[in-house]
């Protein structure tokens, strides 16, 4: 009786708290289906641990952000538990857990992990027209553990400030080198330059990213996103360059389909490329459950082939369910 009476009291604290508008719970569950047209099971861009265990049904992850607001601060604890999220996660559970602090109406700090900045996609693919993500993407980073400061100009024009850890470092590791990185990123209507400098993990400390992502309505249905990225150093004689763009078109409120073609390759001491097209369907079955549908063609002469490295193209097709809240 104590327990159903205590529980019966946090929830009416919550409740309260939702009424005044200081915490917010939201979040998504994703499951899919998928199949290639080769010998063996697999998936690139499935974004679980093992990729090439990826056959017939699996799990995406139950993803839970609790916000908790106040006129000059907040906070965000961002859950995430599933294949997806052991993926991407730097923390166990936690895919983001960071305090920020508002000192005026242009000037916010943050500190904790958060998702990166760099890149067009995220790890929760509610926010995502495609369900399998791309290979710039899967490069990463996925987190960031640190500090960063972001200063809004203006309406239009953006500036970003980071200092993190090595994006390679999880908790569990420990940052017994003290590798760090710098990030920067300069907005301007919608459009964003990104840049990291530092150590990956404790082994190079002279990596470079450079990252655009943006993008642009040609008409009212009609957008075009856009993500171009290289990355190198020369500790590691290693990086990677490409592009992808994200071309989509919305044929009502609840049907769009898009296309996303990629050049991704590998530079340094080892050479290669792969191109990937994605012919994504979306379809909105009520406000809250979406279905992603995915047509991927993956072709590699050099080996590259998430999960088929002995294969030189790889047909898949993907069917999700997402359901957001």
């Amino acid at each position: 009786m104590k327990k159903i009476i205590l529980s019966a009291m946090m929830l009416t604290g919550m409740l309260t708290f939702a009424q005044e508008g200081k915490l917010t719970v939201s979040g998504n569950v994703d499951v899919y289906g998928t199949a290639n047209f080769v010998d063996g099971s697999g998936t690139p861009g499935i974004l679980i641990a093992n990729p090439g265990n990826a056959n017939g049904f699996g799990l995406g992850a139950a993803n839970t952000v609790f916000a908790y607001d106040t006129e000059k601060a907040g906070v965000v604890a961002d859950l995430s538990f599933g294949p997806r999220a052991d993926d991407a996660n730097l923390a166990g559970a936690i895919n983001q857990l960071y305090a920020y602090y508002i000192i005026n109406d242009a000037l916010t700090v943050s500190a904790g992990q958060f998702n990166t900045f760099l890149g067009y996609e995220v790890i929760s693919p509610a926010a995502n027209f495609n369900y399998t993500v791309s290979y710039l993407f899967n490069a990463g980073p996925f987190s960031h553990t640190g500090v960063k400061v972001d200063y809004a100009a203006s309406e239009d024009l953006s500036f970003m400030l980071a200092v993190t850890n090595g994006h390679a470092i999880s908790s569990a590791d420990g940052n017994v080198s003290g590798a760090l990185q710098l990030g920067g990123q300069i907005g301007f209507k919608g459009q964003y330059l990104n840049l990291i400098y530092g150590s990956v993990d404790a082994t190079t400390n002279d990596n470079l990213f450079v990252d655009y992502t943006g993008g642009f309505d040609i008409s009212e249905t009609l957008y075009l996103g856009i993500n171009a990225a290289y990355s190198h150093s020369e500790d590691a004689d290693a990086g990677y360059q490409g592009a992808a763009l994200y071309i989509q078109n919305a044929f009502s409120d609840s049907f769009a389909l898009g296309l996303r073609p990629e050049y991704f390759a590998t530079n340094g001491a080892v050479e290669a490329s792969v191109l990937a097209l994605t012919l994504s369907a979306n379809v909105g079955l009520t406000d809250n459950l979406k279905v992603i549908a995915d047509v991927r063609y993956d072709s590699s002469d050099d080996g590259l082939i998430e999960a088929f490295p002995t294969e030189k193209s790889v047909s898949t097709l993907t069917v999700a369910a997402v359901y957001s809240f």
